[in-house]
């Protein structure tokens, strides 16, 4: 098991926005969370980076608990972040972004061996290495924010919401590339509010509901259940 989450709770202030929650990704699976807004995605997501400190539970990756580990240990330990809403640098160039995802590494050939192979899944970023991120289309800045995580060299990828505000044409591109990281050798947790391609493109899935795991599965399991279907793919 590469990463397990083990009955974890998790305090904003006085709301508790985890309540209980435990799942599993095993080495090479797309796992997907998907729920509506407010359902404790996200929350998730920062638990397991380190970003939101946990109530209670625990959190092991790779055999070893990392539940009170920091979140830059974590990056060195192998799970990286593309975050919700992207969270380039929009001042540095392409390059420069890439090479901030790399920050914790030494290995100067192998970091210019993933420079490429970022280039490879993505060739607008290597047309556009030389320009600020904040000067790329939101298209653009999803590939530049996936990129960045992977410069890290991650065994588990976290990916938030990596459709939000594309056009479906580059949906469908985005969602290939995360398939193809996946083949590649890289696991990945998906949090997505396109449930239809989350789940198309998973090997199991999670469903949140206020914080509480309500439902699970494989992905072609969770697609074609009716309550599933009804709630967040929009057919009865």
């Amino acid at each position: 098991m590469l990463l397990e989450i083990d009955n974890i709770t998790l305090l904003y202030g006085r709301i508790q926005a985890l309540h209980g929650i435990s799942l599993e990704v095993d080495q090479g699976e797309i796992v997907a969370l998907i729920g509506a807004n407010g359902a404790g995605k996200t929350t998730t997501m920062r638990a397991v980076s380190g970003l939101r400190p946990i109530a209670s539970g625990a959190i092991r990756f790779a055999g070893q608990d990392i539940t009170r580990m920091r979140p830059d240990l974590r990056v060195v330990r192998g799970i990286s972040q593309s975050p919700e809403g992207r969270g380039i640098f929009p001042g540095m160039t392409v390059l420069e972004n890439l090479e901030m995802g790399a920050y914790t590494r030494r290995d100067g050939a192998a970091i210019r061996q993933d420079l490429d192979r970022v280039f490879g899944l993505f060739p607008r970023l290597r047309e556009r290495m030389r320009q600020p991120g904040g000067t790329l289309s939101g298209g653009e800045q999803q590939m530049l924010a996936v990129g960045r995580a992977l410069m890290s060299r991650p065994k588990l990828m976290l990916l938030d919401e990596p459709s939000m505000g594309l056009a479906p044409m580059l949906i469908q591109q985005i969602f290939s590339i995360i398939t193809e990281i996946n083949q590649q050798g890289t696991t990945i947790l998906l949090v997505e509010q396109n449930a239809q391609q989350a789940l198309s493109r998973a090997h199991r899935a999670y469903v949140l509901e206020t914080g509480q795991i309500v439902k699970s599965g494989t992905g072609s399991e969770l697609l074609h259940d009716p309550a599933v279907k009804d709630a967040y793919l929009g057919v009865a």
